[in-house]
């Protein structure tokens, strides 16, 4: 990857960070999905799309996935919400891998450490996507991105975030379900036992990560060795 994409990646990165917090993204997601529920289920797509479009550019997609779940309940939210998120996931992977890769495998060839840190990442790919999938905590746009610049197979990345996410989106899902108005959606109400549960998560994540890296590290640097 050439200098001048470097720049103009980061910079977009930036910009697109910049609006997330200076831009009112959670009160227009609110006023999106209230809209929507004047619609029901006729509107499915569009709701679908826009969430995808939302997580690829890095918006936090927390408030339209509880929005799902209040527009059109905890299954059928649900359906819309987990292909939608794949889909995203998916798309961000792609983004990533086309334009941060190269510049990767590039380091790598210069630093052996890197690269075996870069195998490591990409043979214990499937544990470690699974384990911070599974953990609120970390960013699940950003993330995508991220893991698109390892050296992770796409299977074992598409079959662990699948399994992953699905848990926390079903949770999300329902907790938007027995909201009685969108303006809820923002306002955390009703959300303390999933902060704990999250936490607890990203805990058992955070240890399991570590303890998985290491190994795999430990393995590429005997096998330079």
């Amino acid at each position: 990857m050439s200098a001048r994409k470097i720049v103009i990646s980061v910079v977009l990165v930036a910009l697109i960070g910049i609006a997330i917090f200076v831009l009112p993204a959670k009160q227009w997601a609110i006023a999106f999905v209230e809209w929507m529920r004047g619609y029901g289920a006729a509107a499915i797509g569009i709701f679908a799309v826009v969430y995808v479009i939302a997580a690829v550019l890095l918006i936090p997609a927390s408030v339209l996935t509880l929005g799902a779940g209040f527009v059109y309940g905890a299954v059928w939210g649900s359906l819309v919400v987990i292909p939608a998120s794949v889909a995203a996931a998916v798309i961000s992977f792609a983004i990533s891998r086309r334009l941060g890769r190269r510049w990767v495998v590039a380091r790598a060839q210069r630093s052996p450490k890197f690269a075996a840190l870069d195998r490591a990442v990409g043979r214990a790919g499937f544990k470690i996507t699974l384990l911070v999938r599974l953990s609120p905590i970390f960013p699940f746009g950003l993330l995508n991105y991220v893991l698109g610049v390892t050296e992770i197979r796409f299977r074992d990345y598409f079959t662990a975030s699948v399994l992953g996410m699905l848990p926390g989106t079903i949770a999300y899902v329902y907790l938007g379900s027995l909201v009685t108005s969108a303006a809820e959606l923002g306002d955390g109400s009703g959300r303390s036992w999933l902060y704990w549960l999250g936490g607890a998560l990203t805990i058992l994540a955070s240890f399991g990560v570590t303890v998985i890296a290491r190994k795999a590290l430990r393995r590429e640097l005997e096998a330079q060795a």
